[in-house]
């Protein structure tokens, strides 16, 4: 019989560390946190910025993040739920969406940094590559807000919806390093990319096709899977319009909406006062009788 050597033995154990909780739980992947965190030492503490990219069942998130030692902090954010407010009122998960949400935490961020005037990015969104320029800095000549993608776990295949995000950052002003490869359109072996194909889908030309199908071969199916644009009245050949007056409204007011002001309560957890042991024996006495009462009744 071979001789197995014992790698799990009494020493392993001992020298065994747990990975961290979100590497347990398949949160978080820490080697490109790790990339996207750390800064060169001679920055002298400079932050760098991260365009988060998170998108649920319902809704796109974008948020301008920058870490510390302490813990992350969001100098920005923007939903895809706020867009109802610039006229988009379904389909707040599609490539489409992400653009309008990408561009609307653009213009936020530089608004509050007050660099919207000097970086506008892009007003004509003809779907080719841009990326945003920047001076020497200073006051009169200031260098563009840079940030860098972070995508989570979210698969980057070609014609992602991180990208749309993302694209819609840049054109509204944000520098983020990127290629062209990965946004639909983008060719792999010839390394180019068809501006045409990415601004049907910044517009949602591709959800109206797919509606017009739909149409004509399942309408049944048409109704279920579009009930929300039937009930908002958004019909396929509207679709470039609405996603083009949502793009003026964004870039005319990106602030957000003012809460209702209900103040904080404080939300402080009391718990009930100690009773003494006199107090606990009346209690009980009082649920006997009270259970014996309604047993008698019920009887």
């Amino acid at each position: 019989m071979p001789f197995v050597k014992l790698i799990k033995n009494k020493a392993y154990y001992k020298r065994y560390q747990v990975k961290f909780a979100r590497r347990r739980s398949g949160q978080t992947d820490y080697y490109q946190r790790r990339k996207l965190v750390v800064q060169d030492k001679n920055k002298y503490n400079a932050r760098k910025y991260r365009l988060v990219v998170r998108i649920s069942n319902k809704t796109c998130i974008c948020q301008i993040v920058y870490s510390t030692i302490t813990g992350d902090h969001v100098v920005e954010s923007a939903y895809s739920s706020e867009l109802p407010k610039y006229g988009i009122k379904a389909g707040l998960t599609n490539y489409a969406a992400c653009y309008a949400t990408g561009l609307l935490v653009a213009r936020r961020v530089l608004t509050k940094l007050k660099l919207a005037d000097a970086f506008q990015g892009t007003e004509e969104v003809t779907g080719e590559y841009f990326l945003q320029e920047g001076g020497e800095g200073g006051e009169e000549d200031p260098r563009a807000f840079r940030a860098y993608l972070d995508v989570g776990l979210a698969r980057t295949s070609t014609g992602a919806r991180v990208f749309g995000a993302m694209k819609g950052a840049v054109d509204g002003g944000v520098a983020v390093p990127h290629g062209e490869i990965r946004f639909p359109g983008g060719d792999p072996e010839t390394k180019e990319l068809d501006a045409e194909v990415h601004r049907n889908y910044i517009f949602g030309q591709h959800v109206m096709e797919f509606m017009d199908y739909l149409v004509e071969e399942d309408p049944d199916e048409y109704k279920r899977q579009f009930s929300q644009y039937i009930k908002n009245g958004i019909k396929g050949e509207d679709m470039e319009d609405m996603y083009e007056a949502a793009h003026k409204a964004i870039r005319a007011d990106p602030s957000r909406a003012a809460g209702k002001g209900d103040k904080y309560n404080g939300g402080k957890c009391t718990k009930p006062a100690k009773r003494s042991r006199q107090q606990r024996v009346d209690r009980v006495k009082q649920k006997l009788a009270a259970f014996n009462k309604k047993f008698a009744e019920t009887a």
